[in-house]
């Protein structure tokens, strides 16, 4: 008995330990805009300040990053699966259900 306890000390010492390694790192907050354009009818869509994971608009086609951060679009809504790096000042066409865009 003795045997298990110790051993369900050890591993609550260990996922004490080992859980805040695995937390996700606080999110950047970039100065400027990410704009995103749709189709001609269809305002453009701004983002100000953007900071951590944004979903896109189902009919977004481009996206401009005019902050002074590199902005990442993923192809996912919850800025999990692979992404492409847009730096400032650039923009980049974006598949039509893109997902997401994530300050890097």
């Amino acid at each position: 008995m003795r045997h298990r306890a110790r051993l369900a000390l050890l591993i609550l010492a260990l996922a004490s330990t080992t859980v805040p390694l695995l937390a996700p790192a606080p999110a950047l907050a970039a100065t400027g805009q990410v704009v995103v354009f749709q189709t001609e009818p269809v305002p453009l869509e701004i983002y100000d300040d953007p900071s951590g994971c944004t979903r896109l608009p189902l009919a977004a086609h481009v996206l401009n990053n005019q902050t002074d951060q590199p902005v990442r679009v993923h192809g996912d809504p919850f800025c999990l699966g692979p992404s492409v790096t847009v730096r400032p000042g650039y923009g980049s066409h974006v598949p039509a259900g893109s997902g997401s865009f994530s300050v890097s």
